[in-house]
């Protein structure tokens, strides 16, 4: 019952007020869940969007196009340097939105963050379009040291974000290695270039201006920075999906001054023989050997 709001005046006896506070409440409830302002409704629609399967591009002739809609992995590799816990497997590029913006607001908040975890399936929140950073190149082939964009819906209608970075600051980096900061924007600026090199440093300039081959490991630069985007596999954050790995602009070298395999990136593009699979689901061709065909011809090799 309540407490101290009966006197005099009130010409409702505070037996009935608790019951009027009740049937005020039932109302504003069900107005909310008529209009989907809910939190559970709101939360269920950002689900559905970010987790919609996509279908990726399909490369006819091998290369990565303007327009093409890939997924950018950073394949496995074994635990050498970083100690502690550490992320093994495949792992791809995702927006992750803020969880406190995502109760207050039914659209995706900017800046938005970006982080890396192990799914391997397209989805809306890891499915990004290569997009021409001057004038519509549509259907043209993507060349090492072009710059271009990369742009994400997140599974919504109308609403482009762009992979972007800029130099650290004080109060701008990244969250757990202090590293410059890599997010989602919808502004349109130099901050959105990048540029794709070839792996090896050695073939490097002889590579430059040749069309990038899919499902092949590259290196992407951010071109206003001449930062590397790089996973950190040894940093984890608590996301809105729950704990996934950092993902930052930062060139690691080794000692021999090439990039190590956390700036290593494969444009992924989709299975021929599946609209919602990637060339990574295709099963290997068999060794070369002549051990391994007699093998898996049955024939006994002792």
């Amino acid at each position: 019952m309540a407490q101290n709001l009966y006197c005099p005046r009130v010409r409702m006896g505070n037996w009935n007020e608790d019951i009027y506070l009740e049937e005020e409440y039932m109302k504003d409830f069900l107005d909310k869940r008529e209009k989907g302002k809910l939190l559970i409704q709101r939360n269920r629609r950002l689900k559905k969007n970010l987790l919609r399967p996509m279908q990726l591009s399909i490369s006819e002739d091998g290369y990565i196009h303007f327009g093409d809609k890939v997924m950018l992995l950073n394949s496995n590799y074994p635990e050498k340097e970083e100690a502690g816990l550490f992320q093994c497997g495949d792992l791809s590029l995702c927006m992750t939105p803020d969880e406190i913006s995502t109760h207050l607001y039914d659209e995706l908040e900017v800046p938005c963050g970006l982080s890396a975890t192990t799914t391997r399936n397209p989805v809306g929140r890891n499915t990004f379009t290569i997009l021409s950073a001057g004038k519509d190149a549509t259907g043209q082939v993507l060349r090492y040291g072009q710059d271009f964009y990369l742009g994400i819906t997140g599974g919504f209608e109308n609403k482009m974000l762009y992979l972007s970075s800029d130099h650290r600051t004080l109060l701008k980096s990244s969250k757990k290695s202090w590293l410059q900061e890599v997010y989602l924007t919808d502004e349109v600026s130099h901050l959105n270039c990048w540029q794709a090199s070839f792996l090896d440093p050695q073939l490097r300039l002889e590579f430059e201006g040749f069309p990038i081959r899919a499902n092949e490991k590259i290196v992407i630069y951010h071109h206003y920075t001449n930062r590397a985007l790089a996973v950190h596999r040894h940093l984890f954050l608590r996301t809105y999906f729950g704990k996934e790995v950092e993902v930052a602009a930062h060139t690691h070298l080794d000692s021999h001054k090439v990039e190590k395999p956390k700036n290593h990136w494969i444009l992924v593009t989709g299975n021929p023989r599946n609209d919602f699979s990637t060339m990574l689901d295709l099963p290997k061709p068999p060794a070369k050997d002549t051990q391994a065909m007699e093998q898996a011809m049955g024939l006994d090799t002792q």
